[in-house]
This record gives C-alpha cells, sequence and structure tokens, in this order.
C-alpha cells in the first residue's frame, strides 16, 4: 500500500476552503496510487487556537459534518482512505477535542482519535482524549497520534505492543530538529512512521513542513519541503502487508453462520461468470448468498460502460491444497536454500494456506472489470499473475503502473470496498467477504464462513 502525508497551508477559519482543498489533494494521491492520505494537526481549521475559542461551535465538526462531505466523496471516488485533523466537536456541551476523523475508501467513518496529551495553551480550548487511536486497512494495523502525543514515549511504545505496522502523526512543530527525533521513534519502536506536519504561521509560531516517511530502522526515504508549498510525499507500506500465513489470520475464531452457497450463474444472472474456469461441479461458481449480494451492489456503483466478470469463487479444500503445494514446489526450485517456514510465507502472498483459504469458505472471489459488452478492460497484469511473472506488478497498489490500469484498479477498489468487501493486497482481482481475513481486516470479532466441503 503506498501511504501519503499532505502537506498545504490552510485558509486560517475556512472549513469549506480547506476541505475542498483536501478533496483535491486526496483524488491527486489517488492517481500517484496512494491507499491512505493524513494530514496535519488542525489542518481542517488551521492551528488557530483564539480563532476556535472565539466559535467553538462553528470551527469544530463530527465525522458527519455536511461540511466534510468533499472529502468522504472525495474518498469515494478514489477508493482512498484518508485521516483528517479537526476541531472535534464534543458531547452535550463539552469543550471540543483535537480529532482525526479516518474515512475508509468508502467514505465512511472508520475511526475517530481524540488526542491525548494537549500541548500548553491547547489545555484551555481543548479536551484531552482517553483512548490509542486504532484501525486496519489493506490487512495493515495502523497507530494514530497527534503532534504532543509523540513526546510521550508510552505512546509508540504501546503502538508496537499491539502489532501496529505504520504510526501515523498529524502535528504543527516548528524545527527541523524536531521533526528529525521521528527517525529515533521509528528505530526504537521497529514501526514505519508517516509525519503530516503543518506549514503556515500558527498560534505556537510557523510550522516547518518536511513532513515525511521514515522506515523501522530510521532511515528517511521521503520527505516534503519547508517552503510552505502544497505537496504530497509518498513512501510504499507493501512490505507490511498481513499475509495469509500470519497468525494473526489463524487466530480469528469462525463462527459458521450456515448460509448457503449459490451458483452465481443461476442465483445472479446479471453477474458475468467467464468461461475460463471449468469443472465437472461447477464449483467455481459457487458463492455464499451473502457475498453475491454485495457484488450485485457493487456493479451497481460502477460507472456507465463497465461490469464485474467472475473468475473463480468456490475452491474445494482439495484444491486449494494442490495450488499451494504447488507454488510451494516452485518456489523451492528457484530458491533451494529456504527452510520450510519461509517457503510456506512466501507461497502465501499467492496462494492461500489450506487451513485458512478463503475461497474455501465461499467468502472469496477472483474477478476482473470488463466492459458492458464483455470487452477487454487495462488492469495492469492478467488475473493469478504472480509476483515473479509480474515484477510485482500484481499488488494492488504496485507503483508505476500504466495509468488506465491504476484508474481502474481504483474504480474496482470503490465499488468493491463500498459495497463491504475487502482485497488481499498482493492480488488485485482477490476480494472478498465474511472470512478469516476480512474479520481481521475489518476488525470483526469472529469469521462467519468457515471452510466448506462440497455439497454441505
Amino acid at each position: 500500500m503506498i501511504i501519503a502525508a499532505a502537506q498545504f497551508a490552510p485558509v486560517p477559519g475556512d472549513i469549506d476552503a480547506n476541505a475542498a482543498r483536501m478533496a483535491t489533494l486526496i483524488t491527486e494521491a489517488a492517481g500517484r496510487g496512494a491507499g491512505l492520505v493524513v494530514f496535519a494537526e488542525l489542518a481542517l481549521t488551521h492551528y488557530d487556537l483564539a480563532a476556535i475559542a472565539g466559535d467553538p461551535e462553528a470551527m469544530s465538526v463530527t465525522h458527519d459534518d455536511a461540511r466534510l462531505a468533499p472529502v468522504r466523496e472525495a474518498c469515494r471516488a478514489s477508493g482512498v482512505a484518508a485521516v483528517v485533523n479537526a476541531p472535534g466537536r464534543g458531547a452535550d456541551g463539552s469543550p471540543p477535542t483535537i480529532a482525526s476523523f479516518v474515512y475508509g475508501p468508502d467514505g465512511a467513518l472508520l475511526t475517530r482519535y481524540d488526542k491525548r496529551h494537549l500541548f500548553e495553551a491547547e489545555n484551555e480550548v481543548f479536551a484531552p482524549g482517553t483512548a490509542d487511536g486504532r484501525f486496519r486497512l489493506g490487512g495493515v494495523r495502523f497507530a494514530l497520534a497527534t503532534c504532543n502525543d509523540n513526546n510521550f514515549p508510552e505512546v509508540a511504545e504501546r503502538a508496537a505492543a499491539d502489532n501496529c505496522r505504520v504510526y501515523l502523526a498529524s502535528s504543527f512543530h516548528g524545527t527541523a530538529e524536531r521533526v528529525a527525533r521521528y527517525a529515533d521513534l521509528a528505530r526504537e519502536t521497529g514501526l514505519q512512521v508517516l509525519l503530516a506536519n503543518g506549514v503556515g504561521v500558527g498560534s505556537p509560531g510557523p510550522a516547518c513542513g518536511l513532513s515525511g516517511v521514515w522506515l523501522p530502522g530510521g532511515e528517511r526515504v521521503a520527505t516534503a519541503s519547508s517552503d510552505g508549498s502544497s505537496e504530497l510525499v509518498l513512501a510504499d507500506a507493501q512490505d507490511r502487508i498481513t499475509l495469509m500465513a500470519d497468525p494473526e489470520i489463524a487466530a480469528i475464531p469462525v463462527r459458521e453462520c450456515g448460509e448457503a452457497l449459490v451458483d452465481v450463474r443461476t442465483a445472479a444472472p446479471a453477474l458475468l461468470v467467464a468461461d475460463a474456469r471449468h469443472d465437472e461441479r461447477g464449483a467455481f461458481a459457487l458463492l455464499r448468498e451473502g457475498l453475491v449480494r454485495r457484488l450485485l451492489a457493487a456493479q451497481e456503483a460502477l460507472p456507465d460502460g463497465l461490469r464485474l466478470e467472475i473468475v473463480e469463487g468456490y475452491r474445494p479444500p482439495g484444491l486449494q491444497r494442490r495450488y499451494f503445494e504447488e507454488y510451494a514446489e516452485e518456489l523451492r526450485a528457484v530458491h533451494p536454500d529456504w527452510d520450510a517456514a519461509r517457503i510456506h510465507q512466501a507461497a502465501s502472498r499467492y496462494v492461500s494456506p489450506p487451513e485458512i483459504a478463503p475461497h474455501s469458505a465461499g467468502g472469496a472471489v477472483d474477478l476482473t472489470l470488463v466492459t458492458t459488452d464483455g470487452g477487454y478492460v487495462d488492469m495492469g497484469t492478467p488475473i493469478n499473475a504472480s509476483p515473479e511473472e509480474s515484477g510485482g506488478a500484481c499488488y494492488t497498489a504496485a507503483p508505476d503502473l500504466p495509468p488506465a490500469a491504476r484508474a481502474n484498479r481504483r474504480l474496482l477498489s470503490a465499488a468493491l470496498s463500498g459495497a463491504g468487501l475487502v482485497n488481499y493486497p498482493t492480488e488485485w482481482w482477490h476480494w472478498s467477504y465474511g472470512d478469516r481475513y476480512w474479520a481481521l481486516t475489518t476488525g470483526a470479532e469472529h469469521a462467519p464462513y468457515g471452510p466448506r466441503e462440497p455439497g454441505r
């Protein structure tokens, strides 16, 4: 997944103008392959404590505030998530908080985080938060922090202990020396760190920009300027994807709901099923009823002229085992020095381990976009292209895709995520609902779909 820090100078007090600018930056980031965009502290209003204190009702927002509609729509249209920091309205007349609203790629709220460690004069305007900020996106667990939070080592330490992989800081720092300390935070915790820093003159003085990204070893891999110009800095969190072989996936409990497997060809004839797959029982065309309903909704959300084409759905456990073992054998031949654990881990980038495979639960589908009459649409690679064959272009958020392929993947992602499905980020074509990977990605307590044997 490509993550981005958006740096711009807000118009003081003009929520409408700043929301529009954020929407533009989200769209621009999507065009460059980003899956998540993070904004600086109080970017929606500018860091002007006097203005916020003077009219806290007008200068604070809830997640569904009409003035944030351009941001939510940009997320939906581009299939990109965003972290928007703003004065968050308090409940029942209580003071506002410094809030991070996290909108998913469908424009819906994923979580809200309220800054816990207020700085000096902030205490006169805002109330502190009481809980840590966490969310999952694309199989990656993220932590949220705001400016002064980062002066408390326990904040990042808790994030690492909670199995977060990327630490997102929305800040308003004034010096390059303070920004440089994020390298230490990354190195000491083993977290990848993204900083979205402010620019312009705010209540504490001028902010220095220099938004950036640091790897877990402390190396800085992306940086913005300090001249106050609007810009995006992007970095790749792709190597931090939660793979199907991760113990976190196997630990998700399954509470089988008993929902039937249905043949898409007869249950939902509006959905096109490719003729590339065949088996005696037609298992490849079977899916859970709930997944079929969501695919129909996703297809309705596509632009005119496009439709979904299903290539493979249900996969009997025996067939899944065979696919996994065959790919593992290919990897052993290419990497004879790899041990069994490494082979198993690498194989799970491309084929799910049989014991947790979403396809064998009837909750996963391999699909693509085609024109209304079934014509070819450029998605960057064929379905089932391996990481080796495609040079990594099979990854959903792969950099350097042709513009048309990136735009088409965005359309597919926006429609499917909007219908409640999740993507396995190493395969742009693999989407699921109700399986263990879906549960982990969405934070559900259990998976309603477990493995099914044929005919059951």
